[in-house]
């Protein structure tokens, strides 16, 4: 594969065999691309010639077929450079070789896995859906598992044709060829060569773009699907399935497979996605907590790449919740998404003997006698034999033991029906898809079971499922699973951005993907309902879209700006976001960054914090990466004469760190600068207003921002000042600029803390 030459890095993915010739392990090495001698004619040459004089030709009958067989891939486009495979020897050759700057290991990653447009506002009758804007001419791509191309919402109709400047394609592959691509889906093609270099005798079954998995199907029709009408799981959540943004055009990248994903191949991606020209790129993936440093993270290298050809990021904030510091995918070049609820809740209901009815989450699919039965009660339900003796009844369970296990036990004792009761409601949600009858229920409830059973001689109750509400309340929540900031690699800009929907969100799915069980039979379905930070992030990616669509000369930085300062912080009770984790406190902008997204008022967001790439390089430098390190970013060369940890990002953090020798008395300060960008029409004042930030005074200077001009730019300052021993681990408020005539209020969120990453 050869591409042009963009970028000034150059990377090199190698994956090297111990002496043992065991599994290979695939490595990045960045090198210098001036180090290219003036003989080759481009940089994929030179990395041939390189591995021809490198190789051990011993082991083969040439070197030609040597190289051939070790190469990969090449990249040009995100991160310079090409995959390979080589012995220990030639590893240690190539870290010899002129211009080599450094290497990381080339690891696997994890994919972080409808009602949601009506409940963000967007419909056909007022809001961001009025004509013109459906994302028509927008292009997203999507880097996950393939896609179901005769999926409804994949439909041509209502598409425009496809944009002139494309220049994607759709490959060939198993049951999967170019006339499976469509007005609608523009482009799509599939990556597994690193996959089968760290298992090179695996076959795989559905090497195409095809979908076989569902994920990459879900996460694409939440972000773009067409009206998809009839839309249900199993009944619950029936209507009309709608994208983010319905009009744009979709670009499928297949790098999920059954057997791994490896960022070689989610890198050939997204160096693709550049040189085809997508507008949009919507990541529903990352590496592991522990593997996440930005210089050694080659998604966020490449996605920095992306950033500089104008290229919007939104990309999932990770699944391993509710502890800080666990949110990935956070370089502040990208659009980090955490994911909450929505408005909607799926239920079954328990009525007891005596008339009284106990609603639960539940999402069983399966049809169930509404005749009573008897309830019994098997206190901590730990011996599958004794469930195995009243398996015609509804069992009780108590928490004793762990869910998991009293759930396994009746699953293999095959009880009709059962009732788990537990002290950690939020864990009952895990549940809600049991492959038998089942209500999950919380102490409460659970009294009122038992209590019922005691106080009768014939206690007995019946089930009924499917049952969809809306409208319920409070709603959004952040979730637990939805990973927390700050971002350890680069605290000093406030993580994660927004909070979108993310828990049980009806989309698309690949047909032949269990969907669940009921007992030992599978079930499938053209739709299903999941959850995870993997939802939210293309939710984000569609309204992104419907800003681009808006504004299509605006930076990354201004569209991430538009939908982070238009955010909502307020539940439908017009109360603060609540946190599930933390019994239903406020939840904190290190669990939902600004607020919930709102896609109508981030078209017009009257202000907009904009940022340029070398502005993230004064970061950079700030951060004390070094020349050598920044040049694996970005081909712009830069001195680091000027350093700034300020980034102009539409939030603040200041960490209070303790010393432990501090007193009451001791005081911290901290000083911000933004510049603010006039979007709207001219002649525009705006006033400041501080919320929030118990215990620590707040300054604003000047308090009046006026912008004779649009797109005038005007800078000001904001200041804190408290006490170094601050009264809660965490404190935080809002700075909002309101103009005098009422219709913008562009918010930023602001934050104190004294947490540390040990």
């Amino acid at each position: 594969m050869n591409f042009l030459h963009t970028l000034s890095t150059v990377l090199f993915i190698v994956s090297f065999h111990p002496f043992t010739r065991a599994k290979p392990d695939t490595y990045v090495i960045h090198m210098d691309p001036s180090a290219m001698p003036k003989a080759f004619s481009s940089h994929h040459s030179w990395y041939f010639s390189m591995l021809s004089s490198i190789s051990d030709t011993s082991e083969a009958a040439s070197a030609s077929s040597t190289v051939t067989s070790k190469h990969l891939y090449t990249y040009t486009h995100s991160i310079n450079g090409f995959s390979a495979t080589l012995t220990l020897s030639e590893l240690e050759s190539l870290k010899k070789s002129f211009g080599y700057l450094s290497f990381t290991r080339d690891r696997p990653l994890t994919v972080h896995t409808t009602h949601t447009s009506q409940f963000l506002g967007l419909n056909s009758v007022s809001g961001a859906w009025t004509a013109p804007n459906y994302g028509e001419d927008v292009i997203i791509g999507i880097v996950d598992s393939g896609i179901w191309p005769e999926s409804e919402s994949y439909s041509d109709e209502g598409m425009a044709q496809v944009p002139t400047r494309w220049k994607g394609k759709c490959e060939s592959g198993t049951n999967f060829n170019s006339s499976f691509c469509s007005k609608k889906l523009i482009g799509a093609r599939f990556y597994n060569k690193g996959l089968l270099s760290s298992h090179p005798k695996l076959t795989i079954p559905m090497n195409s773009p095809r979908d076989i998995n569902g994920h990459g199907t879900h996460t694409s029709s939440i972000a773009a699907g067409n009206s998809a009408k009839g839309a249900s799981y199993f009944g619950y959540a029936s209507g009309t399935a709608n994208g983010m943004a319905p009009r744009a055009h979709i670009a499928m990248y297949k790098v999920v497979w059954r057997y791994g994903t490896y960022t070689s191949d989610v890198l050939a991606a997204i160096d693709q996605a550049i040189q085809d020209g997508v507008d949009i790129l919507s990541l529903s993936l990352g590496l592991s907590v522990d593997n996440n440093v930005l210089d050694d993270d080659p998604i966020a290298v490449a996605t920095f790449a992306a950033m500089e050809k104008g290229i919007f990021i939104a990309a999932s904030a990770g699944n391993d919740g509710p502890l800080y510091w666990s949110l990935v995918n956070g370089a502040p070049w990208m659009l980090t998404v955490a994911a909450g609820s929505i408005d909607r809740e799926f239920d079954g209901i328990l009525t007891l003997g005596n008339g009284v009815q106990i609603t639960f989450e539940s999402l069983y699919p399966g049809n169930f006698s509404r005749n009573q039965m008897p309830l019994v009660v098997m206190d901590e339900c730990a011996s599958v034999e004794e469930l195995r003796q009243v398996r015609n009844n509804i069992i009780v369970c108590k928490d004793h033991l762990s869910i998991s296990d009293q759930v396994e036990n009746a699953e293999s004792a095959m009880v009709s029906a059962a009732v788990f009761i537990s002290n950690y409601s939020y864990l009952c949600e895990l549940y809600t898809r049991s492959s038998f009858p089942a209500a999950f229920i919380g102490l409460d409830d659970g009294q009122t079971v038992i209590d019922y059973i005691k106080q009768n001689s014939d206690p007995r109750g019946r089930f009924q499922f499917r049952k969809t509400s809306i409208g319920t309340k409070p709603a959004p929540k952040v979730d637990a699973y939805s990973s927390r900031g700050p971002f350890l690699s680069c605290p000093n800009v406030l993580k994660p951005d927004i909070l979108a929907p993310g828990s049980l969100v009806l989309a698309s799915w690949s047909p032949v993907s269990e969907v669940t069980k009921v007992g030992s039979h599978p079930l499938f379905s053209k739709f299903n309902l999941l959850s995870g930070t993997s939802m939210a992030a293309p939710h984000a990616a569609g309204v992104a879209a419907l800003v681009k669509k808006a504004h299509p000369d605006w930076s990354p930085a201004a569209i991430r700006s538009a939908i982070m300062t238009t955010a909502n912080p307020f539940d439908n009770n017009l109360s603060p976001i609540k946190d599930v984790s933390n019994f239903n406190q406020p939840a904190s902008p290190l669990d939902i960054g600004a607020g919930h997204i709102n896609p109508i008022k981030a078209l017009d967001p009257g202000l907009v914090y904009d940022a340029t790439p070398q502005d993230y390089m004064k970061l950079l430098c700030a951060m004390n990466y070094t020349s050598k390190k920044i040049r694996m970013f970005t081909k712009l060369s830069h001195d680091c004469m000027n350093r700034s940890l300020d980034l102009n990002y539409p939030t603040f953090i200041a960490f209070f760190n303790d010393d432990g020798l501090s007193t009451s008395a001791d005081k911290f300060e901290q000083e911000f600068q933004r510049t603010v960008t006039n979007v709207g029409k001219e002649g525009m004042a705006y006033t400041a207003k501080v919320t929030g930030m118990d215990g620590i005074k707040v300054m604003v200077e000047p308090p009046k921002l006026v912008f004779k001009q649009k797109y005038e730019k005007q800078s000001y300052k904001l200041r804190l000042e408290g006490p170094k021993l601050l009264k809660k681990d965490v404190i935080f408020g809002a700075l909002s600029w309101r103009d005098d005539a009422g219709k913008y209020m562009v918010t930023s969120p602001i934050m104190a803390t004294t947490i540390t990453s040990q």
